[in-house]
Order: C-alpha cells, then structure tokens, then sequence
C-alpha cells in the first residue's frame, strides 16, 4: 500500500531495516520496551503529508509524528507499530514579520536553526527546553525551560498552527494566514492542539511569537545550606517582582554531577542558577533585590558570569545535566520525571521528595525550572537490576500521590484512587500512546 505513493528506492520512504537506528536510538531509556516503527516516511511538504495520512485513515494504521527525537518521555515509541512519519525535510522558515513580531516555521526547523537565521534582526525566540528541538515537535509538547519564567512557555509564544488531522484534512487552528496577538471571538483551537504530543494531529507549520534581544544579560550562581533555603529564595524573588530570566535549582548531587561532568568548580551544595535580562539600569535593581533576597536565606554571595561565552559555559552545564547525570552511574540508564506544582507548595515539594530518595538510597539529581514551579528527578538505575527498578516504581507511584495532593487536596487523590480502580476492573484504561486514525 505504501509504494503505490512512493517506491521503494524512493528517499521518503524506509522499512523498519533501515530506519531501527535512525529514528530508536532515542537517548530516551523506558522502563518498557522501547518500540520501533514498521515503516518511516520523509514527506518534504504538508500536501504528501496529507496524502500519506489519507492511506493511513484508509487502513486504519497508526501514525507517529517524529520532529528529532530530544524529548525524554518515550512519546515517539510506536507502541503499536504503524508509520513514522519524519518531518526533518520540511525545514523552511518561511515568513518573517519584524515589525509584528512574529516567524511562520517548518517542523524540521529547529529552535537553534531560527534563533541563527533571526541573529542580524535584533529577534530572538527564547524558549528553551534545552536540546535543539524542533519548533514543532516544542508546539506540540508545550514545552518550557529555562526561560519560561520570563517569557512563558510554548502556549503563551504560539500565534497559529497548520495541522493535518487524521482523514487528511489541513486545518489552521487560527485562520489560513492570520497572526492574531489575542483570540476573542470563536473556539481557541491553537492551545487544543499546543501540547497534544501528536494525538489529534500532525503539526506541519507554527507561527511564535518573537522578542526583542535584550539590552544587557548577566547570569550568577548562589549556592545555600539547605533545599529549603535554596527555594524559598525563588519563592520570594518572584513575590518580589522581580523580572527574572531563568532561575534555576540544582540539589548537591545533581552540582555535583555537573561540576564533575561539565569541569566546574562550584560549591556542592543547593544550588541556584540565575539570569538576568534588561537595560543597564533594570539589571542593577534587580540584581540588587534578589542578593537582599538570597543573603536573607542565608545564600552566598554571587558568582558572576557576565560575558557570552562564560554565560553560554554555565548554561551548557545545565543544559547538559541528563547527561551529567548518567555519568554518576556508567553503565545505567536514566528515566526521567517532571513535576510542576503550585509555586507556593514548590519548597515542601522537592524537600519531601529529597528525603524519600536518601531515605530509600536512590540516584535521582534534582534539577529544575524552579521559577514556574517545575522540577525533575534524574533517576539513575540499573535496569539489570530488578529490585532497584521496582524501587523506583514506588518512588514514581509516591511522588505522583504527593503531587495529587498537592494540585487538589486529599479529597481528590481518594476520588482518583477510586476512579482508576473502576476502570482498571472494567479493563477500559486507555493507554497514552501514537496518534491513532
């Protein structure tokens, strides 16, 4: 059925012996199976992508929408075979409008590639997640990072989408064309399909919003006794109204981690990591404000990295934490947790979450957003190993019970226990899972 639109020696078109390690050799480690695609396609434009998802409705097979592969949840597994669908040859940016702010994207477009392009515009797009992401594949997991805490994340920066649903059809969830800075008339149809990870549809072009390169950057580290000291400051730094970047916490293993894989020198305890953006006079108040701040807790005093590349240097540390991680273990994989709660229950969050992985001698750095309540434990483990892994299970489980709790009180986490238990005994739970046509 495939080579009745494209043959075989076609380059948009590979079997599974091809294509194993080009698109599975994800650095992604489940604690499953991981599992490949039948069949990998290379559309170069939105109408083959159509038309490939026509055949696909036609035969009821299952579609997975593959950008390039950086995300950690295993969200690009074929758990059931089916296509993949590479969108890496559909690499054009497209339309740029300076005065408005805003660049329409390919999804083989990738954050650094725009970022490049947009250098000699004074533009820049600052959602960052980390790894070189496609835009996208960003668009469609509503992705954050570092900068979330200033400029937002994936959902506040994205204008319109072109997407190809199921049957084939092309939508755009705004209007063909239209780059409207706010939605007040009709059904939001961009924030549906921005973080739907590919179930309702293939993104196949993304307008974002762009901004302004700011004036004067500087970045600093602090380091603090306790978790709980290393927090409560980026609690109150944002009660404070203070504009910053990035704000970013590492625990003392995790800076240890980083200081060890990255060659840095920083003290092994609690950890911030800060930016600031702004003009000249801005950075000064700010900087001003949040040393009050974090000497108040009990934080050291500033170490400064002012210019690019010594700025781009500690980024790259953070950045560059997964693997920092690994590197603690050598030989063991990593499996990756994300947390976001309530900025007021943050501190009580990561610092119960520290004791129950000493108290249980598991490997799990902590690292994270810490500005928009956002954390991830690292979790390092054997995966030869069968009662570390079911050990982590249990942390997983837990975790996940204190983050109910946390989001909507007890009541709510009985009510779910319930619910899932129904459904579990009616065998109806669904499991998230490729785009399904």
């Amino acid at each position: 059925m495939w080579f009745s639109l494209a043959p075989q020696k076609d380059s948009r078109v590979f079997t599974l012996f091809n294509i194993w390690k080009m698109v599975s050799g994800s650095i992604v480690f489940l604690l499953s199976r991981c599992c490949p695609p039948d069949v990998v396609v290379f559309p170069h434009c939105v109408e083959e992508v159509s038309a490939l998802t026509k055949v696909c409705h036609q035969h009821r097979l299952p579609i997975i929408p593959f950008g390039t592969g950086t995300g950690l949840e295993g969200g690009v597994s074929a758990v059931e075979g089916g296509v993949c669908f590479s969108l890496r040859n559909m690499d054009q940016i497209l339309d740029l409008h300076q005065e408005d702010f805003d660049v329409t994207v390919e999804p083989g477009v990738t954050r650094k590639a725009l970022n490049a392009y947009l250098r000699d515009t004074g533009l820049w797009f600052p959602v960052d997640p980390g790894a070189d992401a496609s835009l996208c594949g960003m668009a469609a997991t509503s992705a954050s990072g570092t900068n979330a805490v200033r400029y937002g994340t994936m959902r506040e920066n994205v204008v319109n989408l072109e997407v190809v649903l199921s049957d084939g059809t092309i939508i755009h969830t705004a209007g063909k064309g239209r780059r409207p800075r706010k939605t007040s008339a009709g059904y939001n149809l961009t924030n549906l399909f921005v973080g739907s990870e590919g179930t309702l549809g293939i993104i196949t072009k993304t307008t974002l919003r762009l901004y302004g390169i700011p004036e004067a950057m500087v970045s600093a580290v602090c380091s603090f006794p306790s978790v709980q000291d290393a927090v409560d400051s980026t609690v109150q730094i944002l009660q404070a109204g203070v504009p910053i970047a990035r704000i970013e916490f590492l625990d003392d293993v995790m800076i240890d981690a980083c200081n060890r894989f990255s060659c840095l020198s920083y003290p092994v305890t609690p950890t911030l990591f800060l930016e600031f953006h702004g003009s000249e006079q801005s950075l000064k108040e700010q900087v001003n404000t949040t040393e009050d701040i974090t000497q108040s807790n009990r934080g050291s005093d500033f170490q400064w990295a002012q210019d690019a590349e010594t700025r781009n240097r500690l980024w790259k540390a953070r950045h560059d934490a997964w693997y920092a991680a690994l590197a603690l273990r050598p030989g063991c994989k990593a499996y990756a947790t994300d947390v976001c709660v309530p900025l007021s229950q943050l501190p009580q969050i990561i610092v119960e979450t520290k004791e129950d992985l000493i108290e249980n001698r598991l490997t799990g750095p902590i690292a994270g957003h810490v500005g928009d309540g956002n954390f991830h434990c690292l979790m390092v483990v054997d995966p030869t190993d069968p009662e570390e892994l079911h050990q982590v299970h249990l942390f997983t489980e837990r975790l996940a019970r204190v983050l109910r709790r946390a989001h909507y009180g007890p009541f709510s986490t009985k009510v779910y226990s319930s619910c899932t238990s129904i459904f579990r005994d009616s065998n109806c739970l669904t499991k998230q899972a490729s785009f399904y046509v």
